[in-house]
């Protein structure tokens, strides 16, 4: 979304939440950069520097304001580049890959050079891998200096620095204040009550409005798994695991702040990071619904939509939601969820180390579903051939983002990867023209829809046509 400095002035002057991440304004008479949102008295225009990006603004020389807090913006759609290769090593990145290994497996990963990777983030982002990864660990820690109170020696873990003194260099370098400095400023608490074993933060993650919680809610409430979930009016909460990492959390929807307060609960620090990234990724709040709304109109053939602010509901890996689709396959979303909760409930790590009110499931990972006893899930062999089949093809580390390859495996056809794609990757260009429930809506259509022209946002459609059924 291109905007003229015009319209950055307008949206700044009144404060437009739905313009928040889309641009900063940095000021030159203080050297600060801020949100859209700013509750600062507005600066005069001539004073005002506009950036589509928080580290374009850091890179100009400008440090972030403390009311504020740039960091808590939603992610701005410029990150997301012009490029496949560059999305997936921004996702990469996000999700701890320099801070365990060097650029040049990175780049490998990715089936291109390093000095490519390099020249890619460079026309694209104007900065280094490295150097966006620092940037990024850096945001992340002002953001937990501001929210909890974390010990600074933990704050500094669970963004990736194993020493402080890097720590409190990069944090100096980036904001020209110390993280003692931060923490002064901020209202932060630490969580309470009966929790794993292990660390409990509390943190706020904003998005951009609207946000139509009253469709997620009830989207996440026909496919819930108890145990693995729990919803409420206003929230909604699961359990979680990363390699040796598990635990849980649960997302309180603040629309009068545009925002989610996230209880979280895990055993490890370090992969703090990937997971707030992955709860923003479910919860789908750094989508731009304004843009996206405007294009699924133009493929519907109206004016407006019949609802605003669709967001699409992620589930929590790819892994999960291959098996999900594949006890989808044929049935009712009851039937499927029913199988689901079967399934999840011969994980031998149910219960792990949790003490809360729930009774804690674990979705299984792809090495415990070979030891599983899959005759007593009741459907097709065929079925649980399939099932085991995919649950090999991950455990031996194989990419569950190569369509063509999961299309190989005998019982997965295109509506299960796309499936996949669609709520385990949120891939947003998914239509699933085959689903009998679009199919149903499609019906209810004038002639002269395409959905080609809600391209690249046809997860979005998809959501939308079935809405229409319910």
């Amino acid at each position: 979304m291109e905007l003229t400095s015009a319209q950055c002035q307008q949206a700044r002057l009144a404060r437009d939440h739905r313009y928040d991440g889309l641009f900063f304004t940095a000021v030159k008479t203080t050297g600060i950069y801020c949100r859209s949102v700013c509750p600062a008295p507005a600066p005069k225009e001539e004073n005002v520097e506009y950036f589509p990006t928080a580290i374009a603004a850091a890179n100009a020389g400008y440090r972030p304001c403390l009311r504020c807090r740039p960091d808590s913006a939603p992610g701005s759609p410029a990150w997301l580049g012009k490029n496949a290769t560059l999305n997936r090593a921004l996702r990469l990145i996000d999700e701890g890959a320099l801070s365990e290994h060097p650029l040049s497996r990175l780049a490998e990963r990715l089936g291109i050079t390093e000095r490519y990777l390099r020249q890619l983030f460079s026309d694209e982002i104007g900065l280094s891998p490295k150097s966006y990864s620092l940037y990024q660990q850096c945001l992340l820690a002002k953001k937990l200096l501001h929210d909890t109170r974390m010990p600074i020696t933990d704050v500094a873990l669970a963004c990736g620095f194993n020493s402080i003194r890097r720590f409190n260099d990069c944090f100096r370098q980036q904001f020209s204040l110390t993280p003692t400095q931060i923490r002064k400023q901020g209202k932060g608490s630490v969580t309470t009550g009966k929790k794993i074993a292990g660390k409990s933060i509390e943190i706020t993650l904003a998005y951009r409005p609207p946000y139509n919680w009253a469709y997620l809610q009830q989207f996440f409430a026909s496919r819930l798994i108890p145990g693995l979930e729990w919803l409420g009016d206003n929230s909604y909460g699961r359990t979680f695991h990363y390699g040796n990492c598990f635990g849980y959390f649960t997302a309180h929807h603040q629309p009068d702040k545009a925002s989610f307060r996230v209880e979280l609960q895990l055993s490890e620090l370090s992969y703090l990071p990937r997971v707030i990234k992955n709860i923003r990724r479910c919860l789908d709040l750094d989508a731009d619904v304004r843009l996206i709304e405007s294009q699924l109109s133009r493929a519907l053939g109206c004016e407006s939509l019949a609802m605003e602010g669709i967001r699409l509901p992620g589930i929590w890996s790819p892994f999960e939601a291959g098996i999900r689709a594949i006890l989808g396959q044929q049935v009712s979303v009851k039937a499927a969820r029913n199988l689901v909760g079967q399934f999840v409930a011969l994980n031998p790590d149910n219960h792990k180390s949790v003490d809360s009110a729930q009774t804690p499931y674990f979705f299984p990972s792809p090495e415990q579903v070979s030891r599983f006893d899959l005759e007593k899930l009741k459907m097709p062999q065929r079925r649980r051939e399939t099932l085991r089949l995919f649950s090999d093809y991950a455990a031996s580390d194989n990419s569950l983002d190569d369509h063509a390859a999961l299309l190989e495996l005998p019982g997965i056809g295109p509506w299960t990867v796309n499936y996949l794609r669609m709520r385990g990757l949120s891939d947003p260009d998914i239509f699933l023209s085959g689903d009998l429930g679009v199919k149903k809506a499609l019906e209810m259509l004038p002639t002269s829809f395409d959905d080609t022209l809600a391209a690249p946002w046809r997860s979005y459609l998809t959501l939308y046509l079935w809405s229409l059924l319910s």
